[in-house]
């Protein structure tokens, strides 16, 4: 029987991991971390189970060196729901693969990064333990990133941090020195109940919603003006309408979500303040009775564009995949804001895969880009780490 390649185990390796449901809501984490675990450990490796933030959640810290400098390799194991599975031509937990293709839940977002980032980290071990390297290589598996858990950010206060920080999220592994943030609001229009056959003795909360709505929508035509060179436009779009308890009520409250994505110059404390003067203007000139609240905040980061561990792993992704090296900014947000804004460390996100596919239907990774991210990582981090350098 032939040996099994590189690519062969890392193909195997993002199946198993897609196989394992870790669906967030509601965070089921857990089988997957343990998973991990004992993969690193059936290769001598070490690997922790920190059940922090939450016990019944753990994430996986491994630390591999006591050298200078250190890099951070991270992915999350959470994914979204898969959803309607009628809609799925694949079965969204089989890892099926189909002319070059895995698919499944969370197999580009982001259980392709997360199996290169493990793979990179053994493969590195032994140059790392060895002294050939002088650097140190850490590894993260965070739960929560989905739902802005304080998953990577708990991993970095325990000791699992470095220098440099590399969050393997689907780029096509382009390097993305910089990222849009992202606030979720949720603006509630309140009302007076009446049955509705005497609509007229109350407020119906609906048609309150009305200017509110009206207001955003020329609060997002106005903040679509403000631009990033490298993240683009600023947004703020309503998503959700909700209101009413039954057909024949005059709803008593309608309540709106806003998906609010703001550039690295921009400040969420401002952007509190943009709402607070939207609404007080509602208020003035429709008498509408509307109350805001923040419920989840990705902060936007950035990076010099020509730091060293970008242009590192430009150089490195060009060679293996023929990646786009042009500077770059990802609209999305990840937790690259936990390593620059709170661990103050020079971090990228960069990683197999295209972002497109995430949260869709047959989800799915091209194994060859997820072989090409292999073999970039293992380039890149021996030569920020080696010791000659």
């Amino acid at each position: 029987m032939a040996e099994a390649t590189a690519e062969d185990e890392l193909r195997s390796l993002i199946r198993d991991l897609v196989r394992i449901e870790t669906e967030n809501p509601p965070g089921n984490e857990r089988a997957c971390a343990e998973y991990i675990v004992e993969w690193f450990d059936d290769r001598g490796l070490d690997a922790d189970l920190v059940r922090e933030p939450y016990a019944d959640r753990p994430q996986v810290g491994l630390r591999v060196g006591e050298g200078d400098p250190t890099l951070v390799v991270n992915g999350h194991i959470d994914v979204v729901p898969a959803g309607d599975r009628s809609e799925w031509t694949h079965d969204p937990y089989g890892g099926t693969v189909e002319d070059g293709r895995l698919y499944g839940r969370g197999s580009a977002d982001m259980k392709a990064g997360v199996a290169v980032g493990m793979a990179a980290t053994a493969a590195l071990a032994e140059e790392v333990e060895s002294g050939d390297l002088d650097g140190s290589i850490v590894f993260h598996a965070a739960i929560g990133e989905e739902t802005a858990e304080p998953g990577t950010r708990t991993l970095l206060e325990s000791g699992y941090d470095g220098d440099y920080g590399i969050v393997l999220e689907p780029t096509q592994l382009r390097a993305a020195t910089s990222e849009k943030g992202l606030a979720w609001y949720e603006i509630t229009v309140a009302g007076d109940p009446s049955h509705a056959s005497h609509p007229d003795q109350g407020t119906n909360a609906v048609l309150a919603a009305r200017p509110v709505l009206d207001a955003l929508a020329e609060y997002d035509e106005r903040i679509r003006e403000r631009e990033d060179d490298l993240v683009g436009n600023a947004y703020a779009t309503v998503t959700m309408v909700e209101a009413g308890t039954k057909e024949n009520v005059v709803p008593e409250r309608a309540t709106i979500t806003v998906d609010r994505r703001f550039l690295p110059a921009e400040d969420v404390d401002e952007i509190d303040a943009e709402i607070d003067a939207l609404l007080e203007e509602v208020a003035r000139e429709h008498g509408v009775d509307a109350a805001w609240e923040r419920t989840r905040t990705y902060e936007s980061a950035a990076i010099d564009v020509d730091s060293e561990l970008a242009t590192v792993i430009r150089r490195h992704s060009a060679a293996a995949a023929n990646a786009d090296t042009d500077p770059w900014g990802i609209e999305a947000s990840t937790d690259v804001r936990n390593f620059v804004n709170d661990a103050e460390m020079e971090a990228i996100t960069w990683g197999p895969g295209d972002l497109a596919q995430a949260h869709t239907y047959d989800e799915h990774i091209e194994l060859t880009n997820a072989d090409a991210g292999l073999e970039a990582l293992v380039g890149a981090a021996g030569e920020l780490l080696e010791a000659d350098r």
